[in-house]
């Protein structure tokens, strides 16, 4: 008597996809988080606010105001791109490391008026990046389905 045991365990596909889920969410909420403080930094740089300090010399110099409606613009992108990967979306993913790469690059180009915080938002869209890109795209689409196939079928 050999027991014969199937190649691919459900136990490792369950917890692979608890993996890819809980590395959306993660990154579905940080871009909530840095697109919402993105929409924030672009009305204070709208508003003219004090916080910002001007740098002199500066090779990528643009006015404040304009500085101002570039991360208001990225913030709503990425506020509405952070709801879609709420939803198994497959093109939230793939918009999510695009509006994450560019808010890395303004962060960069506005490094000087606002250093520290640049720096921070640099490296949380590093972050969100590492976590759209880590997970396949069949882990994600996944989950819906097996949700439905793991189901007790005792229950109507």
């Amino acid at each position: 008597m050999t027991a014969t045991h199937p190649a691919h365990h459900p136990h490792q596909h369950t917890a692979k996809m608890a993996w890819a889920g809980g590395l959306t969410a993660f990154a579905a909420v940080m871009l909530l988080i840095a697109g919402l403080l993105a929409v924030f930094r672009g009305i204070m740089a709208i508003a003219q606010d004090d916080v910002f300090v001007t740098t002199p010399n500066y090779v990528f110099k643009f006015d404040l105001t304009s500085w101002g409606w570039i991360h208001l613009v990225l913030g709503v992108i990425a506020v509405a791109v952070s709801i879609g990967l709420f939803q198994p979306a497959a093109w939230a993913r793939g918009a999510g490391v695009a509006i994450a790469a560019l808010v890395i690059i303004a962060n960069f180009l506005s490094l000087p008026y606002y250093p520290v915080w640049s720096v921070v938002m640099i490296a949380l869209s590093g972050f969100i990046i590492w976590a759209l890109c880590v997970v396949r795209g069949d882990d994600t689409a996944d989950t819906a389905d097996t949700a439905a196939d793991t189901a007790d079928p005792r229950v109507g």
